[in-house]
């Protein structure tokens, strides 16, 4: 079982990836914007972090990764958005700019991100979780 975090501000899309991860045997807990996922990275020490691109601002979500992989922290992150639905424009991982670990358009799939998820938790175990 892993601790898993997930920073959305939508509530729907929180329960449920709360309801889908805590069925997999994970424990889940949640937050709705940037300053409460930070406090709650600090406070819960997730193995794994679930997070939303735009929230209060359109790019909270690449901020906090950038600012967590600049702090050294080297948990996977998932990002999840539907910024290029919004934009038109293709958005995904890397390393400088959107520094996560995977990158998915919503809606996902629950088994396509439960299969991301325990990956990236499998690689973890064995040590390697940076980007």
């Amino acid at each position: 079982m892993a601790k898993i975090l997930v920073v959305d501000d939508d509530p729907d899309i929180t329960f449920a990836l709360s309801l889908f991860l805590k069925r997999e045997q994970h424990e889940v807990r949640t937050a709705a914007n940037r300053d409460e996922g930070m406090a709650a990275l600090e406070a819960f020490s997730p193995d794994l972090m679930v997070l939303d691109v735009m929230m209060e601002q359109p790019d909270d979500g690449i901020a906090m990764a950038q600012d967590l992989r600049r702090a050294g922290v080297t948990i996977p992150i998932v990002m999840l958005t539907s910024v290029g639905k919004v934009t038109g424009l293709d958005y995904g991982r890397d390393n400088d700019l959107v520094p996560v670990d995977a990158f998915f358009e919503k809606p996902v799939r629950p088994e396509d991100l439960l299969k991301t998820v325990n990956g990236l938790l499998k690689q973890g175990t064995q040590g390697d979780t940076t980007c």
